[in-house]
């Protein structure tokens, strides 16, 4: 089964570990986007696909009224515990539970690529007032401290055994198509580079949120963190590299 094809619950099934163990955003990358879009603290936004809300958070602390819409009733749970401050609803970005117009912007971080359609970005189109914004984020891994050749080959055996995750996908540009043919203006884009420390276990709940790993059963879930514990002392510290990548546009 590819991630493509998990099943809805795959997210769910580790928000716990997504929570713990990925990055929050480069607050100078939203200042960025945020300032070229001319968006003012009294805007109204909406996080789409939100998660756990590693996004949502930076958004309460910018914006007058933030929605947050997920479609896993367990990440939005989180979300609701650890970002109060937003109005988390359970929908689709097919079928968004807002109003024609009800919100300047709409923000996306680590999920476009799994709902890119004509009929979300329509959807998106819909809820945004003129003149609208779309921003779009991904966080791309680009190396990790070497964990032990014994670790390394339990990893790669879990990735051969759940498939490609989902970032092949947005490497791939598919997600472009949509934006491409539909009411929305050229993609401005912005990037940075950073390193993110975490401990062994954050480490291990972000391997345990890819998507495929997430999809797996929980009995192969378990026994892959109990080998990489068993592998990796529990004091180390590990860095991973990433590029962080900002996509914006506004409707035509």
């Amino acid at each position: 089964m590819s991630p493509k094809e998990a099943p809805p619950d795959a997210f769910g099934r580790t928000a716990r570990e997504y929570e713990l163990g990925r990055p929050l955003w480069p607050e100078e990358l939203l200042d960025r986007v945020v300032s070229d879009l001319g968006l003012r603290p009294d805007a109204e936004v909406l996080d789409l696909g939100a998660g756990t809300g590693k996004l949502t958070r930076s958004l309460v602390r910018r914006f007058a009224r933030v929605l947050a819409v997920e479609p896993d009733a367990a990440m939005l749970g989180v979300l609701e515990e650890v970002v109060p401050g937003a109005e988390a609803r359970r929908g689709s970005a097919e079928e968004i539970p807002l109003a024609e117009g009800e919100v300047d912007a709409v923000f996306s971080a680590e999920a476009f690529h799994w709902f890119a359609s004509d009929r979300s970005v329509a959807e998106i189109g819909r809820v945004v007032r003129p003149r609208g914004a779309l921003v779009i984020l991904w966080n791309i891994g680009l190396e990790y401290d070497h964990m032990g050749d014994e670790a390394e080959a339990v990893i790669q055996e879990m990735f051969e055994r759940g498939g490609e995750p989902g970032i092949g996908r947005v490497l791939s540009g598919e997600w472009r198509r949509p934006l491409e043919s539909g009411r929305f203006e050229e993609l401005r884009e912005a990037e940075v580079e950073r390193d993110v420390v975490s401990s062994r276990d954050e480490w291990i709940a972000n391997m345990l949120s890819v998507s495929s790993i997430a999809h797996q059963p929980e009995t192969d879930r378990d026994e892959f963190a109990r080998r990489i514990r068993e592998l990796v002392p529990a004091d180390l510290e590990v860095r991973r590299r990433f590029r962080t990548v900002a996509y914006w546009t506004r409707l035509a």
